[in-house]
């Protein structure tokens, strides 16, 4: 069996040498950096399952049960790029190690919360400290693993990256069902504690330290910061975030339609900003060539387009177990283990597969998510729980968005010089987190729309309102398909 393995970025280490100051089995690092990876992405979804206790142990109102959740995931998003910038110039280790710190302490104070206003602070911090963190994952990749060292690992990162997402509703499910020691949900963030503590330990073991890098290292850490850069794209994903997390509660006021224009406006000036430094010799917060590496644009397309469907599915899908079904949290976690495993399975392996298969996995993927999707939502329509026939259509929808995503990261990153690094770290990331964002706000502003006209007209049901975003997931992910065939005859 075949395999195809990805050229080397220009600038990389070569694949018979280490970079300097990695740790002599670099496999310990990479299992160190990935386990707090995952914790990232579990963080974003495993409070959906627990948001039922969570509103009924501190009384908490439809707003502010939205910003517990929401909290997160906007300090998340908004500081991915500014978390990326700071690695380089302070050095990933350490700011790895500040940011790791600073998610442990948060979760231990999530978990003590006593009231909705202290849980939703504190969510926002540790969203920022995964933001700090989580860009100096990939940079670690990339600059400390060469050739097919470098491919095996971010395939693993594509797995965890994504994989998380579906075991956060499952562990989220088996922590509140358990109800361990009578603390209800508060085990969902405590739970990151001893593994927050374990993994800084070894952090500081096996993480190269930043005093050993090369004088082309150094130089790049020395690069100014681009103040007007940062100022803009933090602007523009605040902007675009907001709306997203809190519009569908607050039934998408004006402001919130104002607000996604003015985040388009700012995403423009951004980039003709960073464009016009460029060309000036200026340091950019992203380097335009990164978007013009080859692939890249069009892998940032099917990344938003796959984390669009990834999350937007979860999402409706415990909407339409707990809700329309009836299901508790711990059934409605477990449902998600087969797409968990099937996903970050396929991601593992994918590039052992045959090599006729290799030009057709990413197409291929998108069509196996959009068939699994709409027969999902055919299996469910009718009020029944699927039976078999659901569980094998979840494990083609874990494959399906894997074959997505998967070779679309290894693939792109491939392409990315090794002084990019911290760059596409930033702005893959961040794609990432829009599309999961994207897709929640769509997939369920659609899902509960359809369900409250149907109450008032007496119509839909639940299963129906699941059903028409059955269709829409697999319209999306017909898009990625055809995105994959066109870049195939290309």
């Amino acid at each position: 069996m075949t395999t195809t393995t990805p050229p080397a970025p220009a600038g990389s280490t070569p694949a018979s040498s280490k970079a300097p100051g990695t740790d002599k089995r670099p496999g310990r690092l990479l299992a160190v950096v990935l386990a707090a990876q995952f914790m990232a992405p579990l963080d974003v979804f495993i409070v959906n399952v627990a948001a039922p206790t969570i509103r009924a142990e501190l009384h908490a109102s439809g707003a502010g049960l939205q910003l517990v959740i929401a909290g997160y995931t906007i300090t998340y998003a908004v500081l991915l790029i500014t978390g990326a910038r700071l690695g380089d110039r302070l050095g990933h280790r350490r700011v790895f190690l500040a940011g790791l710190a600073v998610f442990t302490a948060a979760s231990l104070a999530c978990g003590l919360a006593r009231n909705t206003g202290e849980l939703t602070g504190f969510r926002l911090v540790q969203g920022a400290g995964a933001a700090v963190f989580i860009p100096q994952v990939l940079s670690l990749i990339q600059r400390n693993f060469a050739g097919e060292a470098r491919t095996k690992a971010l395939g693993a990162y594509a797995a965890v990256l994504a994989t998380g997402a579906a075991a956060g509703q499952v562990l989220g499910g088996v922590l509140v069902s358990a109800d361990l020691f009578g603390t209800g949900w508060r085990p969902v963030f405590l739970v990151n504690v001893p593994v927050g503590i374990v993994l800084l330990v070894l952090a500081v073991r096996v993480l190269p330290r930043d005093g050993d890098a090369t004088e082309e290292r150094a130089a790049e850490r020395a690069r100014p910061l681009d103040l007007p850069g940062l100022l803009l794209l933090g602007a523009a994903v605040s902007l675009f975030t907001v709306p997203l997390v809190l519009g569908q509660q607050q039934d998408w006021p004006l402001w919130s339609w104002l607000s996604l224009v003015a985040a388009a406006l700012c995403f423009a000036l951004f980039w003709t900003y960073e464009s016009r430094l460029s060309r000036r010799g200026g340091a950019p917060l992203i380097a335009p060539r990164v978007l013009r590496s080859p692939g890249m644009g069009l892998a940032v397309f099917r990344i938003i387009a796959v984390m669009a469907a990834n999350a937007g599915f979860l999402f409706v899908i415990t909407l339409h177990m707990q809700g329309g079904l009836g299901y508790g949290a711990l059934r409605a976690g477990l449902t998600f283990a087969p797409t968990a495993v099937v996903f970050g399975l396929v991601g593992l392996t994918w590039r052992r597969w045959p090599q006729p298969l290799q030009r057709a996995l990413i197409p291929g993927g998108f069509v196996l998510t959009a068939l699994s999707t709409g027969a999902v939502g055919l299996l469910l329509r009718d009020g029944g729980d699927g039976g078999l026939l659901f569980f094998v259509a979840l494990v083609g929808v874990g494959a399906g968005l894997s074959l997505g995503f998967s070779p679309t990261l290894t693939r792109a990153l491939a392409t990315v010089r090794a002084e990019d690094a911290a760059d596409a770290s930033g702005l893959l990331a961040t794609v990432t987190q829009l599309g999961q964002l994207t897709g929640v706000a769509a997939f369920g502003a659609l899902f509960l729309n359809r369900l409250e006209s149907g109450g008032a007209l007496g119509a839909y049901t639940s299963g129906d309102a699941l059903w028409a975003c059955a269709c829409a997931l697999a319209a999306a992910a017909a898009l990625g398909a055809v995105s994959g065939l066109v870049r195939m005859r290309r």
